[in-house]
C-alpha cells in the first residue's frame, strides 16, 4: 500500500524533474495515479487475505492439527510483482532524465530565475542585441505604439570606462491602453510604461525579457478584463526575437 502511494505521487515527481531540468512538459503522467491506486487496492486485498489466512492458522493450531511448512504462493507472487514494477519505474526514470537533458537545448522559453519569484519571462532571440532592438522599434512604429525611451546600459557603461555586455532597455506604451489599467490599479504606474530588456548573456546568446502578465496582475491586482491592454508586450517580444 505504501509503494502504491509513492507510485501515485510519481507523476508529480516527474513534473518537478522536468522543471528542474528546464524542459517543456508535453505529456501527461496521470497514469501513475491510476497505477498507484491499483497497487494500493492490491495491498488492501493482501491485508484481507493475510488476515483470513492468519485466522485459519490460529484455528488449526488451537485444534492441535499439524501445519505443513510451505511457502505462501501469494506472498512470493506479490514480492516478484513489486520487484518488477520497481525495476520498470527505475528504467523509465533514467530514460526520462536523458530525454529532459536532450530537450533543454530546444527550449523556446527559459526564465533566469523561477517564474514565481521574479515574474520575468526570457525569450531567445535569433539576432544580435542591436538587430533585435531595431526590429522591435520597427514593430512599434508599424503598430503605432509610442517609444518613450531607449536606454543603452552597455553603451553608458562603456562611456564610464567600464565593460558590460550589450544590454538595452526599450520603454514603450500607449496612453489609451495604459490609462484604464492605472485607473483600476494605480500602483501599476510604477511598472508602466511597458518595458522589454534585450541583453546578451555570458555565452553570447541574446535574450528578450519582460514582466509576465501574471506577475503584474498579482502584484497590482489588475482586473482580468484589462489584462489584454498589457498583452502586447508578449507579442512584441516574440516577434522581435524571431
Amino acid at each position: 500500500m505504501g509503494f502504491g502511494f509513492v507510485v501515485a505521487r510519481f507523476g508529480l515527481f516527474l513534473q518537478q524533474l522536468l522543471v528542474t531540468q528546464r524542459a517543456p512538459s508535453t505529456q501527461s503522467y496521470g497514469l501513475s495515479l491510476w497505477f498507484g491506486t491499483a497497487l494500493i487496492a492490491v495491498g488492501v486485498i493482501v491485508n484481507v487475505v493475510s488476515g483470513w489466512h492468519h485466522a485459519r492458522l490460529v484455528q488449526v493450531l488451537d485444534r492441535g492439527e499439524p501445519t505443513p511448512a510451505r511457502a505462501s504462493t501469494l506472498a512470493v507472487a506479490i514480492s516478484f510483482f513489486l520487484a518488477l514494477v520497481g525495476l520498470a519505474m527505475a528504467i523509465y526514470l533514467l530514460s526520462l532524465r536523458r530525454s529532459a537533458y536532450s530537450q533543454t537545448g530546444n527550449t523556446e522559453e527559459i526564465s533566469m530565475t523561477s517564474m514565481t519569484r521574479s515574474g520575468i519571462i526570457d525569450r531567445p532571440s535569433h539576432h544580435s542585441v542591436d538587430q533585435t532592438v531595431e526590429r522591435l522599434q520597427e514593430i512599434l512604429q508599424a503598430k503605432g505604439v509610442t517609444l518613450f525611451a531607449l536606454v543603452d546600459h552597455g553603451g553608458e557603461a562603456e562611456r564610464a570606462g567600464m565593460k558590460m555586455r550589450p544590454t538595452k532597455l526599450v520603454i514603450f506604451g500607449s496612453p489609451t491602453a495604459g490609462t484604464p489599467v492605472m485607473l483600476a490599479a494605480p500602483s501599476i504606474a510604477i511598472d508602466l510604461p511597458l518595458k522589454i530588456l534585450v541583453w546578451e548573456d555570458g555565452q553570447g546568446k541574446v535574450w528578450v525579457s519582460y514582466n509576465s502578465l501574471a506577475y503584474l496582475q498579482e502584484r497590482h491586482g489588475v482586473p482580468n478584463e484589462l489584462l489584454q491592454n498589457l498583452a502586447a508586450v508578449e507579442t512584441l517580444a516574440t516577434k522581435a526575437g524571431e
